[in-house]
């Protein structure tokens, strides 16, 4: 991996990427959260709020889902599949009880037999406002600590508490009614809402909901202004890319971040990714501390150590992708449900990947379930396109992960974990130098099989191998490496032998499919 210059983004850059990692958490189209913030910025400044209120109005539309994974452990356990339970909700009226009831009865039939549905179903109803009240508290509360750390407005803090409020005094948790919800909150509720029923049905569909929820729901005053403000600014959306809308509503002047203040907005979005699941909480600030001193240990420079780092804190932010009903399952994963695991690497560069400051990053995320072999996804690399810093979080996240408790196993003790790490080292799938130096880092014992090299070459036939692959004959061989011509010629034929192979060219393409060069 090239040295990279010093990394300095935008906090807004950050912030959208988070709001992106939002609308995979809550089953959303991509791009609703940035959607809103830009719709409720506009129905702030339509209202006339001054120049703070709107950047509030901004931000509390930005990250308004950020709570999201708060309490997926919860709502997977009651509904079987936590997202589709916040996109399906999103859509109707909680106030109104058939419409709550059919909602219900919908999700909690999520992987169930018809009697176990009956029996959830009635389970949901005799709970009544209690569960969705502690659920909908956790996303408020952790959505303010994250708020917080971010550096937003003390007022955007507080909006986040206001998300699930209703004008009517009937939302949750707290019951706030009318106009001591904050008012960027009350913005909020209209121009998140109006995104997702703009998809659905257009512009009558906005004002048919909006004029039906005012004084319910909807703060009248501002309802009536929606109407008339947010159809056209949804059609401008259409037809323009979100991100570059979010970008030009930004509140000026933008925020760099940099060193630390970009390391905690990186943890912030990790730690977002693993409340995803029980089983994961710490998981990412541990693959990075983990990674970094990996890093040191292979001699990579400090730039790179860096981009490491931020690439272990973020790595798992595709996670949200799948439902907790997924992770947390005890026994083998159906077929589907396989398919959308093996792509959460995906989503994590997708996510990452608009910040053109984090594009380093970004291709480490997406590359940290890739294999030496080409048995690892979403991709399918091998060891050619596979760098140190990418073998390095690789082997760092396997072993963090071994360590840690999941729901179809107990947690590994840390020299059972070695073990398996080295034998997958062993086997070819992991870079033999990343595993040490995780081992290391970790405090544990490297296996001698951690050595071994790919088709059972021996050290002193892959230097071998390194000179012939970059053309050198036999006697040049024979010369760098103090050995007779005779000797170097045995070497390369067992390098043929066990590799398959019977010319040069091939054992140069078997060299680079390892990742024997830099070796």
């Amino acid at each position: 991996m090239a040295a990279q210059p010093a990394v300095e983004i935008t906090a807004g850059e950050v912030l959208a990427a988070l709001s992106l990692a939002t609308d995979l958490g809550t089953d959303e189209p991509l791009e609703h959260g940035l959607r809103t913030c830009v719709l409720s910025a506009r129905l702030a400044e339509a209202a006339g709020a001054d120049e703070r209120e709107r950047a509030d109005a901004y931000h509390l539309g930005l990250l308004h889902a950020i709570g999201c994974t708060s309490d997926a452990h919860e709502a997977a356990e009651a509904y079987g599949d936590d997202r589709r339970l916040r996109s399906d909700h999103a859509m109707i009226d909680g106030a109104d009880p058939r419409a709550l009831a059919a909602f219900l009865w919908r999700r909690t039939g999520t992987d169930r037999s018809a009697g176990a549905h009956v029996a959830a179903f009635g389970r949901a109803l005799a709970a009544g406002p209690r569960r969705a009240r502690t659920g909908l508290r956790a996303h408020c509360e952790v959505g303010e600590r994250f708020a917080q750390r971010l550096g937003l407005s003390p007022a955007v803090q507080d909006g986040l508490w206001h998300v699930f409020e209703r004008w009517d005094g009937r939302g949750f948790p707290r019951g706030v009614a009318g106009a001591a919800i904050p008012r960027a909150a009350r913005v909020l509720h209209l121009a998140r809402d109006a995104d997702l029923h703009w998809r659905a049905g257009g512009a009558a569909a906005v004002v048919a909901v909006v004029g039906e929820r005012a004084g319910g729901s909807y703060d009248p005053e501002l309802a009536a202004l929606a109407a008339a403000e947010l159809p056209g600014a949804l059609e401008a959306l259409d037809g323009a890319p979100a991100w570059e809308a979010v970008v030009a509503a930004a509140p000026a002047p933008p925020v760099t971040l940099r060193d630390e203040a970009l390391d905690e907005a990186c943890r912030v979005v990790g730690e977002f990714a693993d409340l995803k699941s029980v089983h994961t909480l710490g998981h990412s600030p541990a693959v990075a501390e983990l990674a970094e001193a990996a890093a040191w240990r292979l001699g990579l420079g400090a730039d790179d150590v860096a981009t490491v780092r931020r690439a272990g804190l973020v790595h798992d932010i595709g996670r949200v992708a799948v439902s907790t009903g997924v992770w947390e399952r005890p026994g083998p994963l159906r077929t589907g449900d396989w398919e959308r695991v093996r792509l959460h690497p995906y989503f994590s560069e997708r996510v990452l990947a608009r910040c053109a400051g984090l594009s380093q990053v970004a291709a480490l995320a997406g590359a940290h379930h890739e294999r030496m072999d080409r048995s690892g996804y979403h991709r399918g690399a091998g060891a050619g396109e596979l760098g140190p810093g990418a073998r390095v979080l690789a082997a760092a996240d396997a072993y963090q992960a071994m360590t840690e408790p999941r729901a179809y196993r107990l947690a590994l003790q840390p020299a059972h974990a070695a073990r398996e790490l080295g034998a997958e080292a062993a086997a070819g799938r992991l870079d033999g130098e990343a595993v040490a130096a995780v081992l290391q880092a970790a405090g544990q014992r490297v296996p001698a099989a951690v050595r071994a090299f790919p088709a059972g070459l021996t050290a002193r036939e892959v230097e071998v191998l390194r000179l012939l692959a970059r053309g050198q004959s036999i006697k040049a061989i024979a010369v760098a490496l103090g050995l007779s011509p005779k000797t170097v010629g045995h070497h390369v034929g067992h390098i043929y032998a066990k590799a398959g192979i019977s010319t040069r060219a091939a054992a140069a393409l078997f060299a680079v499919e390892h990742g024997l060069l830099g070796l």
